[in-house]
């Protein structure tokens, strides 16, 4: 079965000076780097990289952290980091310590993704670059929730449901897995796997490594995991570049039901490129491809075709229309399901087990998600009908209605308290992170902030995306610390197709 969603990627009771913060480390620990392991770099880095010989500089090393931060001499586990050293160190000005997003998504061998992809000379002679596996996940110590095989297939996101009947049937599929997390061998490290703590771990790799500010570059969730960090460490907060930006609430069930509105905000995209290309037989006007869309998946809903049932098909459109550079590849699909023919073989996702485990472990320890299956059905009848192409999926219910209550501290408020050294950077129709949740983070950072908007599709601006006048404003910031003044709005920039990688 392809596999579905697995990028539904995602409250504030804390002011900012009451949130603990890990201790400044008297002398930095011994970071000794060296050659990283066999497959420590993962597919996503092969993948952007066009030459092999691009990728050796990369050096990798592993920190102890404590389980607790509060309990700073108790149980310890262990952080993977790796390193893209500057090739002019007399120009070398920091670290710029990397997030690819997720949450569950290994980060070692973001570094290389990111050189790999177009990240300028420049940045590259400015910054260590340095990538890391949160805590949870991948080559640091991982968690696990003990997925069956059929589970991991089914996804992140529950089957589109039709009724509210569909809803109360997933109820006992999503109980099943939250208490597999709760019993599984892991367990003990559920209650300290969250943004928060991540964010105190960046802390002591900056510490670690010696220096005294720590610049950022963060994707995704990535961007809640960097604003939570520059709340959380203001002072420590050097260059801060938060990219395809969720809300203020971080990965919340506000914005798992808001990715029905991005793949509404980024379909038109697709649905112009289908129409103009009619040897896909996907229709000649955009409404006529929208019209396919629902007439493929009730058609997989009744009778799955070729591996695809209507959730992974739902799924895959979903995946592939982060980036402009793979609507061929959706159209090539839809065309092969249409006809009943086999279609484009799909790289099987690595290690899905432990991406959905840590997944659920975050975003169900952040926030406290609706506990009642009857406002589950309510939210599905709500964005059914405001988002039908996948409301009825991402509103539905999952293991954090029934995670357990325990929580080790309530999340983390992102505010306007700090050094005014943020920069946001977002694409206009992003399915993965919409605009709508994009613009609150920045009313919710204020003056600390400024915000750059580019007229494109896809999930991902920086160094992915095409539009030149964004990505320009972003290496300015990060090689000269200059911002624009006031929030940016970077026009379309026509005739130019993102490249893969996001």
């Amino acid at each position: 079965m392809h596999r579905t969603l697995p990028f539904a990627l995602a409250a504030a009771a804390v002011a900012v000076a009451a949130i603990p913060r890990a201790p400044v480390a008297a002398a930095p620990d011994s970071v000794r780097w060296g050659p990283c392991r066999e497959n420590a770099v993962p597919e996503q880095a092969a993948v952007a990289a066009e030459e092999p010989a691009d990728l050796p500089r990369l050096e990798c090393s592993t920190l102890e952290v404590p389980l607790d931060h509060r309990d700073p001499d108790g149980r310890r586990i262990e952080i993977a980091i790796s390193r893209l050293a500057s090739g002019k160190p007399s120009q070398r000005r920091g670290v710029l310590l990397t997030s690819p997003g997720g949450p569950g998504i290994t980060g070692l061998g973001y570094p290389a993704v990111l050189a790999g992809s177009g990240l300028p000379q420049e940045v590259l002679d400015s910054y260590d670059v340095i990538g890391f596996d949160p805590r949870g996940v991948g080559r640091s110590t991982p968690v696990t929730c003990d997925l069956t095989p059929e589970q991991q297939a089914r996804g992140n996101v529950p089957p589109y449901a039709h009724t509210a009947a569909d809803v109360a049937r997933e109820a006992g599929k999503a109980r099943t897995v939250a208490e597999q997390c709760a019993t599984s061998r892991t367990a003990w490290m559920l209650p300290h796997t969250t943004t928060a703590n991540i964010a105190r771990d960046m802390d002591r790799i900056r510490a670690a490594l010696g220096e005294p500010e720590l610049s950022y570059l963060g994707a995704s969730y990535g961007s809640y995991l960097g604003a939570v960090y520059t709340t959380m460490f203001p002072e420590r907060s050097d260059r801060i570049v938060l990219d395809s930006n969720l809300g203020p609430g971080g990965y919340d069930v506000t914005a798992m039901r808001l990715l029905a509105r991005g793949l509404e905000d980024r379909f038109p995209d697709f649905a112009a490129f289908a129409a103009a290309r009619p040897e896909y037989g996907l229709g000649t006007a955009p409404e006529q491809v929208r019209a396919k869309f629902f007439e493929l998946a009730e058609r997989l809903e009744a009778e799955p075709v070729r591996g695809f049932d209507a959730t992974s098909f739902r799924g895959f459109t979903f995946d592939r229309l982060y980036s402009d550079a793979d609507m061929p590849l959706v159209a090539r699909t839809w065309q092969a399901l249409d006809t009943d023919r086999p279609p484009p073989p799909a790289p099987p996702f690595p290690d899905m087990e432990n991406f959905m485990s840590a997944r659920f472990a975050v975003i169900c320890g952040d926030t406290r998600w609706p506990s009642t299956v009857r406002e589950y059905q309510r939210n599905v009848a709500v964005d059914r009908l405001k988002y039908p192409m996948l409301g009825g999926s991402t509103a539905g219910i999952g293991p954090c209605a029934f995670w357990p209550e325990e929580r080790a501290e309530p999340p983390v408020r992102i505010g306007d308290r700090g050094p005014s050294n943020v920069l946001m950077a977002q694409n206009e129709r992003d399915p993965g992170t919409p605009l709508t949740g994009a613009l609150k983070l920045r009313r919710a950072l204020g003056g600390r902030a400024t915000m750059v908007t580019a007229d494109q599709g896809g999930h991902g601006v920086y160094p992915f995306g095409p539009n030149t006048c964004a990505k320009d404003a972003v290496t300015a910031f990060l090689t000269t610390g200059q911002r624009p003044p006031q929030d940016l709005a970077c026009a379309a920039e026509p005739g130019k197709q993102a490249e893969p990688g996001k």
